[in-house]
């Protein structure tokens, strides 16, 4: 059974932390970072909700460019995930794609629509 904690960010700085379990929660599973959710599902009615990231349960974060549920390691500049030292600095790390799974932990969100 999917469980997630959801990190809701509004436009005012402040930020929300709600968990969903259960059918509520299955709801999200499949679901992509950048899509619009309605608010309803966490108990905010009349709002629009955006997915912009992750984690999953070791720790590795969700990147917009890497298609699917799966976790890869791949080269980063710079980015999600990675903070370049300096100019042309690249390493490969671990990353999970931009699809919600049940290995997914945290979603992060942003209310676009109160």
């Amino acid at each position: 059974m999917a469980r997630f904690k959801l990190v809701i960010s509004t436009s005012d700085g402040k930020s929300k932390g709600v968990t969903l379990e259960g059918p509520r929660a299955q709801a999200l599973v499949g679901k992509r970072i950048g899509d619009l959710l309605n608010g309803s599902i966490m108990g905010l009615s009349g709002s629009k909700l955006q997915i912009t990231g992750g984690s999953d349960k070791t720790g590795f974060p969700m990147r917009f460019d890497v298609h699917g549920g799966v976790k890869v390691s791949i080269i980063l500049s710079d980015g999600v995930g990675f903070k370049a030292s300096g100019d042309g600095h690249r390493q490969r790390k671990t990353v999970r794609g931009n699809v919600i799974t049940d290995e997914i932990v945290q979603i992060n969100l942003k209310v676009l629509k109160k």
